[in-house]
C-alpha cells in the first residue's frame, strides 16, 4: 500500500495523473503479488459513508484514483485539497492501448460486449469469466470468480462487476497468496471501450455532468443513486470546507 497524497471526504487518494499511473502499472513485474486499482466516484464515496467497513478495501489498493470530475470541480471551488482525476474509462483505454500482444483477463462484461471489445483491440488476447448475477449472495459463484482471478495467469485483470462487488473480489484475490498481476476495478469502462455504452459529450464530461447523461439514458436504474444516495457526498464536501475555514 502506498502513502496516499490527498485526503478527501475521509478517503485517502493517490495523485499520480493518468500518464504516471499507467507507467507505474506497466512497470510492475508480471510475477509480483496480486494487487489492484480502485477508481472511486461519488457513488463509492456515498457507500463508504453508509458502510465505513468497506474502507479497508480501498486502503489496501495499490492505487486509489478519483473518478469524479464533479467532486473535483466542487472541491476546487471550495478550495479543498483534491487529487487529479483519473477516470476508469481513461485508465482502461490507455492500458488496453498498451497491451497489444498480451493475454488480458476480464471478470464480468457480457459476451456481446466482449465481442465488440475484441474487434476494437484485435491484438489483445482476452480470457474471460462471466459470473452469475447476485454474486454477493452466491458463495460458490464468488469463489469461482476469485479462483479465475488467481489462476488465469494474466498480467492484468479487468474486473468489471460494479461497486462494491468488484473491489471485494479484488480484495479476495489478494488473500490468495499465489495470485500475481494487477486487477483494475473499472465498472462499465470496458463497455465504453467496446463502443456499446454511449458517453456524454465532451463538454458534459469536462464540467462533471456525465452523471446527468447517464441518468437520462437509464433513469429507472440510476435515479436512486444519483438523486438520493450521492447528494450527501456533496453536502459533506461543503461541511468539510466550512470546518476547515473555521479552524
Amino acid at each position: 500500500m502506498n502513502e496516499r497524497a490527498v485526503k478527501l471526504l475521509g478517503l485517502d487518494f493517490d495523485d499520480p495523473g493518468l500518464d504516471q499511473a499507467v507507467a507505474e502499472l506497466l512497470a510492475r513485474p508480471a510475477d509480483a503479488p496480486f494487487t489492484y486499482v480502485v477508481t472511486p466516484n461519488a457513488d463509492h464515496l456515498s457507500r463508504l459513508r453508509r458502510i465505513p467497513g468497506l474502507s479497508v478495501v480501498y486502503r489496501e489498493a495499490l492505487l486509489c484514483l478519483l473518478d469524479s470530475r464533479l467532486i473535483a470541480n466542487i472541491a476546487k471551488l471550495l478550495r479543498q485539497p483534491c487529487p487529479r482525476v483519473v477516470t476508469g474509462v481513461a485508465l482502461t483505454q490507455r492500458m488496453l492501448d498498451s497491451l497489444a500482444g498480451q493475454r488480458v483477463g476480464i471478470i464480468g462484461l457480457r459476451r456481446p460486449d466482449l465481442a465488440f471489445l475484441q474487434v476494437r483491440y484485435p491484438e489483445v488476447e482476452f480470457v474471460h469469466h462471466l459470473p452469475p448475477m447476485g454474486l454477493l449472495e452466491d458463495p460458490v459463484g464468488f469463489r469461482r470468480a476469485r479462483d479465475f482471478g488467481v489462476e488465469a495467469g494474466t498480467r492484468f485483470m479487468f474486473i468489471a462487476l460494479g461497486s462494491p462487488l468488484q473491489e471485494l473480489l479484488a480484495f479476495a484475490i489478494v488473500a490468495r497468496r499465489t495470485a500475481c498481476g494487477v486487477g483494475l476495478c473499472v465498472g462499465s469502462a470496458l463497455e465504453v471501450c467496446a463502443g456499446t455504452r454511449p458517453r456524454a459529450p465532451g463538454w458534459m464530461q469536462r464540467v462533471g455532468l456525465e452523471w446527468l447523461h447517464r441518468l437520462a439514458h437509464a433513469p429507472l436504474r440510476l435515479a436512486s443513486r444519483y438523486l438520493l444516495h450521492d447528494p450527501p457526498v456533496l453536502y459533506a464536501l461543503l461541511s468539510d470546507a466550512l470546518r476547515h475555514r473555521a479552524r
